[in-house]
């Protein structure tokens, strides 16, 4: 990288300090919901942690990992300097900013909204401005990656965007359309509420309008990893990427089908019609395609390395594979959690099945494998992957990467898979503490209990993910050269609507305009769906 390592470094550091705090808040409200402990003296501490850990796992980590990598790439994938420095930086402190006013207020229990905000309940002005601060600074990011991209492809006419540069993008280009339905409904409803000029709230509109953020903001969260999976993986052990176009078709596909399916959050809500509930139901049956055509392309890409490794017959090159590399096995584990986690989200969509499942604990396993299992053990990849070149450090101890990463998985296996079982008992999530004594939920205890003890799992490995980073050893000699995955057979020229995002721009955002439109007008002049707020603060 020429510029931006100390930018990079910034955003990773914020991102990794601020995700295990967060840990720590998660395993807290694991343990005080358990048997283990009592009751906890005073609920609203509770609701202060389980708003900090959202936000931070929802908004700050994702948004500055996909900042800091997505910098990198810009100068590694372009191998240019990064345009718009200062403004980079400018975007990073509007990131800090925001992050601790919203951290301040909501420690002092004037904003426990969780991260979802869950109107009618209004909190401190001072949080959702904090909100606000982390969503600009990240259009900063937004217009720089299109800025660079413009500069490069005026540079370089017709010549093909690097694949790495071409995720890079999408995934900015979806942050910065999914993160409007939630801006519209902070400025537009929530914050004259919060400052007082208004003593009510369109709740079914702000429902409506957290939606279209509340799911595309999950595929923005993956796009890093994806990225990751694509560009870093194939190289990583030794091979080549099977179809450099597929991987392009995946970050398009992501761009149409992202967007318009969020109102499948909304089944039980009486105030969104049936049709447009079905609607969404389908297209979110549609963003499956894209992570298959991904799933095939990385296994693919793996079984060309067993093969060159002397793997025979149909399953032979999966033992030939090179299990002792790191990636390896992050790969797979990320895969088994993305398995798990995408086969409970097909109960979620089902607009009959998700009667059963709707707000227990079924629904926190589910994201919980996607973003926190496949989506961050991804993250720890592409930390890993960069340290060198960012640290001019020697190559990280392989044997704690997969000590870290093999107790990740462990840990977030044994908190999920209980969350699921007591979800389909009917067990509520986001609640301060349950009576164990009472005969229909003692049943729960020994799964609520087991879940505690892979929270502390996750704790431990969070901690040494922080110490491997921290304590690298020092190497005097330049990093060598930084390569992104090269395809097994390389395009002479890329297809035209594979090559830029004007088509797709457009398909996402027709697409959400048609799914979004009505039911946004229809309760926008629904008088019945404006309720009166209900303030937050300490006891």
């Amino acid at each position: 990288m020429y510029l931006a390592k100390k930018l990079v470094l910034a955003h990773f550091w914020v991102a990794f300090v601020a995700f295990f705090a967060a840990i720590l808040l998660g395993e807290w409200q694991m343990f005080v919901r358990s048997p283990l402990s009592p009751w906890v003296n005073n609920p609203e501490h509770y609701y202060r942690s389980v708003t900090a850990h959202g936000t931070v796992m929802a908004y700050v980590l994702p948004t500055l990992v996909a900042m800091g990598f997505g910098y990198a790439i810009t100068e590694l994938a372009l191998k240019r300097p990064l345009i718009g420095l200062r403004w980079a930086w400018a975007g990073f402190w509007l990131v800090i900013a925001g992050t601790l006013m919203a951290a301040l207020t909501t420690a002092a229990g004037k904003s426990s909204v969780l991260y979802t905000f869950y109107p009618p309940m209004i909190g401190s002005t001072f949080y959702y401005l904090g909100i606000v601060l982390v969503v600009v600074g990240s259009w900063i990011w937004v217009a720089l990656m299109f800025i660079n991209l413009r500069a490069w492809k005026k540079a370089n006419p017709g010549a093909a965007i690097p694949l790495a540069m071409f995720g890079n993008v999408a995934g900015a280009y979806l942050w910065a359309w999914t993160s409007v339905g939630a801006a519209v409904e902070i400025l537009v409803l929530i914050l004259p509420a919060s400052t007082g000029f208004t003593d009510t709230i369109n709740v079914g509109l702000a429902r409506v309008l957290f939606s279209w953020t509340l799911h595309a903001i999950v595929y923005f969260w993956l796009m890093p990893a994806y990225i990751a999976f694509y560009t870093l993986f194939p190289r990583a052990i030794g091979g080549r990427l099977y179809s450099d176009t597929m991987g392009r078709v995946a970050f398009a596909l992501f761009l149409v089908f992202s967007m318009p399916i969020g109102i499948h959050h909304l089944f039980a809500d009486p105030q969104v019609g049936a049709g447009f509930k079905f609607v969404h139901a389908v297209m979110t049956a549609m963003v499956s395609i894209p992570t298959l055509l991904t799933v095939f392309t990385i296994v693919a890409s793996a079984e060309i390395v067993g093969r060159l490794r002397g793997g025979k017959g149909p399953v032979g090159w999966v033992k030939a594979l090179p299990w002792s590399n790191p990636w390896m096995l992050a790969v797979t584990l990320a895969f088994i959690m993305l398995g798990f986690g995408g086969a409970g989200g097909l109960i979620n969509m089902s607009y009959q099945l998700n009667e059963s499942i709707h707000n227990t604990q079924w629904v926190t396993g589910h994201f919980h494998l996607i973003f926190a299992g496949a989506i961050v053990i991804m993250y720890f990849m592409v930390a890993y992957e960069l340290w060198p070149q960012l640290r001019a450090c020697r190559p990280l101890s392989p044997r704690l990467m997969k000590t870290q990463l093999w107790t990740w998985f462990i840990g977030m296996m044994i908190l999920t898979m209980p969350w699921h079982l007591v979800g389909l008992l009917g067990a509520p999530r986001r609640m301060a503490y349950y009576d164990y004594t009472h005969p229909l939920l003692a049943p729960q205890a020994i799964t609520v209990t087991m879940s505690t003890f892979g929270g502390l799992i996750l704790v431990i490995s969070a901690a040494l993910f922080i110490y491997i980073l921290a304590t690298p050893k020092r190497q005097d000699a330049p990093a060598p050269a930084f390569s992104f995955s090269q395809a097994v057979h390389p395009h002479a020229r890329v297809p035209a609507a594979l090559n830029g995002f004007t088509l797709w721009v457009s398909m996402m955002i027709a697409l959400t305009v048609v799914n979004y439109g009505y039911p946004i007008l229809q309760l926008a002049l629904t008088p019945e769906a404006i309720v009166p707020i209900v303030p937050i603060g300490a006891r």
